[in-house]
Parts: structure tokens; sequence; C-alpha cells
């Protein structure tokens, strides 16, 4: 039987990170990463390797704790909930893809104890924080290469998100093409973390509208307020048991089912937060920039919804 309810031990794992990262000012970390300046988010890097979070793609004799993906989704929903930078996504992902026997291995326990950053991308994209990152791999058609630099950084839709291209060539660690289980991780990952982030939006606004007063009332008390607040809500909850679910499948399908449900509602709650918030959420002093930009983002990370929803149909098509 399928479970939707997190036990007790995934519930205090999810507290103790929301705690950890609640005291550690990530929105000072968020802007010292936009600005290439990553000594802030280093630190906060080695606390989430402190409470196993890198771990959890890594299998137990490369001195990891999983493959545990539905852990994985739990921890970054608060990652996302706090809008943590740098490659977490891309971290774990490259974790996943190292498992298989051959020089590849070598790499996992650095990225199950945190002391290495990685960054993954198809070849022919754009990686996230390669300037960061200490192991940069590309998923190229003859298999997965260790990458021997990057290129400039580009700045996204979220300023957060340094992008960078990757140099060609160098090491080739497997011969399996590996961008099939690149994306069922990345895709899991980034549909968790737009969940947490849509979350946050919802709870900001939520005490924004409720605090901020016209004509002697809280915003929060117009009925049009009221129902653009709902149905952010159950948008989100509506996409939460699709990316639980997607964890305990782990079938492509249902993790692109949930990527395209966890970033829609996160996208659309953005949109609702910044209404809610007037002209105070177009400010980019203003903390809520920092969760709007990364819903943005994220709708777009490791597959646009419209090729997500095209693997939700081909499976459909598949005769059972």
């Amino acid at each position: 039987m399928t479970r939707f309810l997190l036990d007790t031990e995934q519930r205090a794992f999810a507290a103790s990170l929301d705690a950890m990262l609640a005291a550690a000012d990530t929105p000072a970390a968020i802007r010292d990463w936009s600005r290439g300046d990553h000594a802030r988010g280093r630190v906060l890097w080695r606390r989430l390797a402190d409470a196993g979070v890198f771990a959890l793609a890594v299998p137990e004799e490369h001195q990891g704790v999983g493959p545990l993906p539905l852990e994985m989704v739990v921890a970054f929903v608060e990652l996302g909930r706090h809008a943590v930078p740098g490659p977490v996504v891309e971290t774990v992902t490259a974790a996943a893809l190292l498992t298989d026997p051959g020089p590849a291995q070598r790499l996992l326990p650095s990225l199950a104890s945190g002391a290495t950053m990685a960054t993954v991308a198809p070849a022919d994209a754009y990686a996230l924080d390669g300037d960061a990152a200490a192991v940069r791999l590309s998923c190229s058609p003859d298999g997965l290469r260790l990458a021997p630099g990057h290129g400039p950084v580009r700045l996204s839709l979220d300023p957060a998100r340094r992008l960078t291209r990757l140099t060609p060539g160098g090491e080739l660690l497997t011969s399996d093409p590996p961008l099939g289980r690149a994306l069922t991780w990345a895709r899991l990952a980034t549909a968790a973390q737009a969940l947490g982030v849509g979350l946050a939006l919802l709870d900001r606004t939520v005490g924004y509208v409720g605090r901020r007063t016209q004509f002697g009332v809280p915003v929060g008390s117009f009925q049009a307020v009221k129902h653009r607040l709902a149905d952010a809500r159950i948008a989100l909850e509506f996409a939460r048991p699709l990316v639980f679910g997607a964890a305990l499948t782990m079938s492509p399908a249902d993790v692109a089912a949930a990527k395209v449900a966890a970033c829609q509602a996160a996208y659309a709650t953005a949109r609702t937060a910044l209404q809610s918030h007037g002209a105070i959420g177009y400010t980019a002093e203003y903390d809520l920039s920092l969760w709007l930009t990364k819903a943005r983002a994220l709708r777009t990370a490791w597959g646009s919804p419209r090729e997500c929803r095209a693997v939700v149909v081909s499976a459909g098509d598949r005769p059972w």
C-alpha cells in the first residue's frame, strides 16, 4: 500500500533542517552568492552536509546512507522553503549518476560528506554554478564525462543561479548514456525544491496581508485576496502528494508530472504573492524577491512544462 504521510523520523528530519536554515540567515547567503561570493554559501553547505542531505543519494558502501529518494524530497522541500543557493539539485544528481562500477565511484565519498560540490548538465546546456563546483559532469552522447573547466558566468532569472557552459572533453567516467537517470533525479529534486518555494511564498504572503491594512481593515480580509490565496494553497496541496508519490515510484513519467504540478503551483503562488504585496514585491532589496525569482527559474530548470508533459503523455501511450 502506498503511503503519503511522513513517519516520525522524516518529520523530525524536516523540522531539524527548517530550524537550522531559519537560524542561518539564508537571504544574506543568497545575495552574496549572486555576486560570486561563496563564503556564506559554503558554510551553509557544510551544515547541510553534516545533516546528511548529500549522503541521501549515495549508497552506504560509498559512505552514504542511500539511495533514499523520499528522504531527499523531505530535505529539498526545506531547502526550497529557505531558498538555499548553490547546486544542491545537481550535487545529488551527480551522486546518483556515479554509482555504477568504475572510476566514477571515487568521487562519491567526497560528495556524500559535502567536501565536494558538484554540477551536472547535458553537454549542450548551461550548468548551474560551474564556477563554484569542484566536480563538473557533462552528460554527453557517449557517456558521462568529467569536464575540465567552465566558461564565463551568465546570470539567470534568479541571480543566485549562476550559469556556465562546461568545457568539452575530459575524462570519460562511464560509457552508459546517463541523461535519462539524471533527468529523473534532477526533476524530482527540483519539484521538491519548487514545492518548498511555493509554501514559503504562501506563508509570507498570508502574514503580510494580515498586517497590511487598507480602509482601516487588513488586506487579507478582502474576498478577492482570500480567493487567490486559497487557490494557491489548493495548487500546492495537490502538488504535494504527486511529489512524494514520485519519490516512491521513481518513474520518469511520475517524476515529470510531479515537476509540472509543483513548479506550476509555485509559479502561480509567486504571482499571487507579487500581486498581494503590491509595489514592495517588485523591490529587489525586499527578501520576497529571492523566492519570486527562484519560483520562475525552477519552472524551466531540468525540463520545461511542455517537455515534462510530453514525458507523461508518452508514458500514457505505452501498452501495459
